[in-house]
């Protein structure tokens, strides 16, 4: 923790937005605890909690481990215990913490946008088979998420990671998470800069750092030179995104206060021309910011999105420039957005004539023995590197040409398309009530059995609708940014409460960014979801015009057609 005495003397310099009451902001002198999570924090910084981990919870067992660190501090070490089995969507807001703990942890692995080796892929996938019952999935942080695993195993799966370049420190916590990095950077043709060293840079000098191991909340990164804007940098507490200055060439522009959940808010664009080497600079000052000004009293109001939104970006900026950086920003227009977004799936020349080739696995769910497969195909057709996306997806880098059709009919069959259909590659799920303590509704499986019934009743669809399957409203699956997002929920049906949603319509990031369209009291069931899709697509398919867009077509669509209760017939598909 930096002394909030020095950080208060240097804001005198600059006059700082003061809230009516005290917040917890440590550099307007509110440096007390006001709630459990800060008093934790500042009991002992969680990294402290490794060596514990290390020395004495995995020889002593589950019954060893401190209360304040199992629902705590390991957190910082990407460990969350796992929801206990058997336990229904309508008491996870009604049992105590510890009542829906399971004596298993979920194990989250970043990845921060590095290219993993074939052997790194086949490490990731042994974790699986031989410590998480062969659990794995490919999360929307571009991270590897485990369940099943025992505090006695926790050590040997850390040892595998380091000896392959990763790690789960601070994956989880009020820390700096897991990283998204652009899948194709430095290989895309059209690629406007590769950000990648910037990265490596912030993850050696911040991650593990105690100056920057306690936020008021989490605190979420992402970066991309690539003019899709392929890391949804909206969403995000900071995003550095490729631009081009007329003098100073290719660089990065800094937008800050993005996130969703219950309380949702667009990044907001600095404007301004950050050259990459000056990127881990502005990136500490960001943090900076939100360690010493954001708000720590309530943690429904923790998040930088909150902070920005209150001081506005151009009193956010004079803060980063005069307080924390000690010099201005290049102003610069920033970049136009893209329509929709870019996931990579499919084949695609790199710059170097190999090229790469995006996959889909369904709703980002795998597991230990297709990770091994994986790494058998990348080494058996020559396969440089693979990376994790930010929608679940995987892609491959450095192919040969000459292999491509072989690699994707191996592919295929170990469940992860190159050619997948249009519901399979834009279909995203959160964890769950199957592992999550804070799920309500099950979401992989629903997804799963969503896409496969899609397919048959829409075989040869030819628009792309993205559709997030979320299990509570703190949308780890993007709801709100969906063209049809799910937030999971109890509804009721003849008499009882069953699993449903409420629905989000014509959600987007990039150039037609939007929370989407909530109707007036309506829900859907789980088991009814397959038929109320099926509807709205009908509709959006019968009565577009020419190039419009699902999300276009949602902002002007009448209430009936979006709530399913009147079909159109003529669609065409």
């Amino acid at each position: 923790m930096s002394d909030p005495r020095f950080t208060a003397k240097r804001a005198e310099r600059t006059e700082i937005p003061r809230p009516k009451r005290g917040e917890g902001q440590w550099a307007l002198g509110f440096t007390e605890p006001l709630n459990k999570n800060e008093q934790s924090k500042k009991d002992d910084d969680p990294l402290n909690v490794r060596d514990r981990i290390l020395h004495v919870y995995s020889r002593r067992g589950f019954d060893s481990i401190d209360p304040a660190d199992l629902r705590g501090r390991f957190r910082w070490m990407g460990l969350y215990t796992q929801r206990k089995p058997g336990i229904d969507g309508g008491r996870t807001a009604v049992l105590e913490e510890e009542e829906l703990d399971d004596r298993y942890f979920m194990l989250r692995v970043r990845s921060d946008g590095k290219l993993l080796s074939p052997a790194t892929v086949r490490a990731l996938g042994t974790i699986g088979t031989d410590f998480a019952r062969d659990t794995a999935d490919v999360t929307d942080r571009e991270n590897i998420q485990y369940h099943w695993i025992r505090i006695e195993d926790v050590p040997a799966i850390w040892q595998r990671l380091d000896d392959n370049g990763l790690s789960s420190l601070e994956a989880c916590g009020d820390s700096p998470r897991p990283f998204l990095g652009s899948p194709v950077a430095g290989v895309a043709k059209d690629e406007i800069i590769d950000g990648s060293s910037a990265l490596d840079e912030i993850y050696r000098r911040y991650i593990g750092n105690p100056e920057f191991s306690n936020f008021p909340r989490k605190f979420k990164t992402a970066l991309t030179g690539h003019p899709s804007h392929d890391v949804s940098p909206e969403t995000n507490d900071v995003s550095f995104v490729g631009t081009v200055h007329p003098e100073h060439g290719p660089g990065f522009d800094l937008w800050v206060g993005g996130g969703l959940s219950t309380n949702p808010m667009l990044a907001q664009r600095m404007g301004v021309w950050i050259p990459l080497e000056e990127v881990p600079d502005a990136w500490e000052a960001v943090a900076s910011v939100f360690r010493d000004y954001g708000y720590r009293r309530l943690r429904s109001r923790a998040r930088l999105k909150f902070l920005v939104a209150d001081w506005g970006i151009e009193k956010f900026r004079e803060v980063v420039e005069n307080e924390y950086l000690g010099r201005p920003l290049v102003s610069n227009p920033s970049p136009e957005s893209p329509v929709g977004h870019r996931d990579h799936i499919g084949v695609h020349e790199q710059k170097d004539g190999k090229v790469y080739v995006g996959v889909a696995p369904t709703a980002g769910r795998v597991s230990g023995t297709v990770l091994v497969a994986l790494a058998d195909l990348m080494e058996r057709h020559g396969v440089q590197g693979a990376r994790l996306t930010p929608y679940q997806k995987i892609v491959l880098i450095g192919v040969e040409p000459a292999v491509v059709d072989a690699l994707l009919d191996d592919l295929d069959a170990i469940g992860l398309s190159g050619r997948p259909s249009g519901w399979r590659r834009n279909t995203m799920a959160c964890t769950g009530i199957e592992f999550c303590k804070l799920a309500i509704v099950d979401t992989k499986n629903r997804a799963r059995d969503l896409v496969a019934e899609l397919e048959r009743r829409f075989p040869d669809l030819d628009a792309a609708i993205t559709v997030n399957v979320n299990g509570c409203p703190n949308a780890c699956a993007r709801t709100q940014v969906a063209d049809i997002g799910l937030k999971g929920q109890l509804v009721m049906h003849e008499g009882r409460q069953v699993e449903g949603f409420q629905v989000h319509l014509g959600g987007a990031t990039g150039l037609q960014a939007n929370f989407g369209r909530k109707l007036r009291a309506h829900k859907v069931t789980s088991a009814g979801l397959d038929d109320y899709v099926t509807a709205v697509v009908t509709n959006y398919l019968a009565d577009r015009t020419e190039g419009e867009t699902f999300t276009e077509w949602v902002a002007r669509a009448d209430e009936d057609l979006l709530r399913g209760d009147q079909v159109l017939e003529g669609a065409v598909s």
